[in-house]
């Protein structure tokens, strides 16, 4: 199975926030990134609305069901009422629930699945009731308890958290070492029946390795690398090229 590319629109909502307008348009940016052949899109959209606003979330469904069908979008957030609500209305195909504080600049650590398994219990049963797949952020070197009890909430996968692999750009050794960490929490998930998927601070540079080390990857999802790259090379070019780096690691 070839990895998916969810293409986050975050960075591109909170370009947008920085002024009263309507540009950047995050409706026709994600229209770009599917053309492109992006197999879907991601939101976070947090209660402050610093980007994605509860406002896209319908518009991006929209774009989906009417114009790309066959590809997918993911919603991710804390699993406050508000959230569920606004997920439950516009039935996202995968919901990625994640612990962020809500004053947090972005997400940067997985659930503590011990502590907090009942709750996601609950959540987890609400959303499949509604036919939603649901994915947990998990900690990159999570061990085979927390992954057991990833498993007994019900979830369907778990999304790797890859911001201490994409920390070392600028070291290979480093990046080898972290990357057999997701490798290792990857083989355990696996094993546990659950699908996998990961997402923070990857690039075109580090996604073949990381690609490697994980056979069946179900989807990563990228927004910050990958509108970085577009400043040089174009949104949609943008795309191709993470896309093309998928595919080069899982020849």
């Amino acid at each position: 199975m070839a990895t998916k590319l969810s293409v986050n629109l975050n960075a591109v909502a909170m370009l947008r926030n920085r002024r009263d307008l309507p540009w950047p348009n995050v409706v026709h940016m994600g229209r770009v990134a599917l053309q492109a052949g992006a197999h879907g899109l991601t939101v976070h959209p947090r209660p402050d609305e610093r980007h994605t606003r509860f406002s896209d979330v319908p518009k991006l469904r929209a774009l989906i069901d009417d114009e790309f069908p066959a590809c997918e979008f993911n919603v991710e957030g804390y699993p406050t009422d508000d959230f569920i609500a606004l997920v439950i209305a516009n039935e996202p195909e995968q919901v990625t629930l994640v612990p962020d504080d809500p004053s947090q600049a972005t997400s940067d650590h997985g659930w503590d699945f011990v502590g907090k398994g009942n709750f996601l219990r609950s959540v987890v049963s609400r959303l499949k009731e509604k036919g939603i797949r649901v994915s947990l952020f998990c900690d990159p070197d999570a061990d085979s308890e927390m992954i057991s009890r990833a498993k007994e909430t019900g979830a369907d996968r778990v999304e790797l958290y890859t911001g201490p692999y994409g920390a070392c750009f600028n070291d290979a050794s480093k990046a080898e070492i972290e990357a057999e960490k997701l490798a290792m929490t990857a083989d355990l998930a696996k094993a546990a029946g659950m699908g996998v998927n990961a997402g923070h601070d990857l690039t075109v540079a580090n996604l073949p390795l990381l690609v490697s080390k994980i056979p069946g990857l179900a989807e990563v999802s990228i927004g910050h690398g990958l509108t970085a790259d577009a400043l040089e090379f174009g949104y949609g070019h943008s795309v191709e090229r993470f896309l093309s780096a998928l595919s080069v690691a899982q020849v």
